[in-house]
This record gives C-alpha cells, sequence and structure tokens, in this order.
C-alpha cells in the first residue's frame, strides 16, 4: 500500500507529474500547511517557481477530528458538508465552536508562518495548491474556492494521493487535478507513505526560508 518514503519523496514523485510548469514565470506553489509545505518545496525546487502558504484548517466532527465535516481559509471562507452534518446530528452550536477555535489556530500559523510577509499576490497567476492526500477533500475546497475571488488565471490542484471520487468532485472547482495515484478502494492518506510524521512549524519556517533564498540564487545566477 505504501507509495511514497516521505512526503520530500512523494514531492519529487508529484514534481515530475507538473514539470510542463518549470520554468513558467506565472506559476506560483502555494502550500496547504503543514504536511503540504514539504512537498511544495520539492515542487517549487524543480519549477523553480516560489513557494508560500496558504493557510487552511479542517474542521473536524467532535470526537473524530479525523473525520472532516468542512474547512475554513485564511480569509474567512467556510466550506461545510452539509449532508455529514445533517447525518450526523451536529448541532449548530458545535459547528460554530469548532470554527472559532480552528479558526484561531489558522491565525496562529498565519504569524508563525509568515511572520510581517504579506502574502503572494495571484492575479493572473497560475497557481499549484500543494497538499499531501486528498480524502474528503475539504481543505483542498476551501482554498480553491477562496483563492478563486482573488482571480488567479488558474488554479491547480496538486496531491500525491487521491481518492478517485474526490478528485471527481473537485473538478467544477479547479482548473486541472494533478495526482501521482489514485487508489481505489482508498484509504487514510498517511497508509501510502512509510514515514507520514507530523511536519512541525519550525520545519515549515526552515523550508519557506530555504525555498526563498534558493529561488533567489537562481534569479542572480540566471
Amino acid at each position: 500500500m505504501q507509495l511514497f518514503a516521505d512526503r520530500a519523496d512523494a514531492g519529487r514523485q508529484l514534481a515530475d507529474a507538473l514539470a510542463e510548469y518549470a520554468g513558467d514565470p506565472s506559476v506560483i506553489v502555494l502550500a496547504l500547511p503543514r504536511g503540504g509545505v514539504p512537498i511544495g518545496y520539492e515542487i517549487a525546487r524543480r519549477l523553480g517557481a516560489p513557494l508560500d502558504v496558504y493557510v487552511v484548517r479542517k474542521l473536524g466532527v467532535p470526537g473524530h477530528e479525523e473525520l472532516a465535516m468542512g474547512a475554513v481559509a485564511s480569509d474567512g471562507t467556510c466550506v461545510v458538508d452539509d449532508e455529514l452534518i445533517a447525518s450526523l446530528g451536529i448541532e449548530p452550536a458545535a459547528l460554530e465552536e469548532v470554527i472559532r477555535r480552528e479558526f484561531g489556530e489558522l491565525r496562529r500559523r498565519e504569524v508563525a508562518y509568515r511572520d510581517a510577509r504579506p502574502e503572494s499576490d495571484i492575479t493572473g497567476k497560475t497557481v499549484i495548491v500543494v497538499d499531501d492526500g486528498l480524502a474528503t477533500g475539504a481543505t483542498m475546497r476551501a482554498a480553491a474556492t477562496a483563492l478563486r475571488q482573488r482571480r488567479p488565471a488558474a488554479i491547480v490542484a496538486a496531491v500525491p494521493v487521491a481518492a478517485p471520487r474526490t478528485v471527481a468532485s473537485l473538478r467544477g472547482l479547479v482548473d486541472r487535478v494533478v495526482y501521482v495515484q489514485t487508489p481505489e478502494p482508498f484509504h487514510a492518506v498517511g497508509l501510502y507513505y512509510q514515514n507520514f510524521e507530523q511536519t512541525g512549524d519550525d520545519e515549515v519556517r526552515v523550508l519557506l526560508s530555504k525555498a526563498a533564498a534558493e529561488l533567489q540564487g537562481r534569479r542572480m545566477s540566471a
């Protein structure tokens, strides 16, 4: 079942699938932290593109947080699975509490990762949105919905592994979905990695700084 040694390996394999974007000055890679950042770093290196984060938080079902009932993006865009919420009998107050908590964590991460740097301008750009996998697709849907309002030329959702049904559900929201594998039946994303240890805040900051320095070095030597 395991397809990737770790996120860096997954990023290199996914970068191969995105090779047609290499050297395109209109391309920017936005990684969904934290797990998408090591993958986004490898892609940005291969494509010669800038790397930034786009913070989105999954809204986990109370008591079963690994199950996504929606997601919230940094601009306040909130996407929820009304059918799932109704089927589980989740009360509006419980949903609002999860949204409040996750939005607070989202703001903390914005400060931790971005510091004083402004968000990247994506107007007219081809935006490659990267995560470490697509199960329900809630975070990617929230990201795509919010990013579309900023008028990019195209949004490409890119992941190493994805559930086939989720890929199909995204096709009306993004311009393209790129993946390495879509196993059927699909299991939890982490089962497709030999090493799926949590990515820490420090690693995110290091990779963002490293990517910026490497890009600057390539541009100076060009």
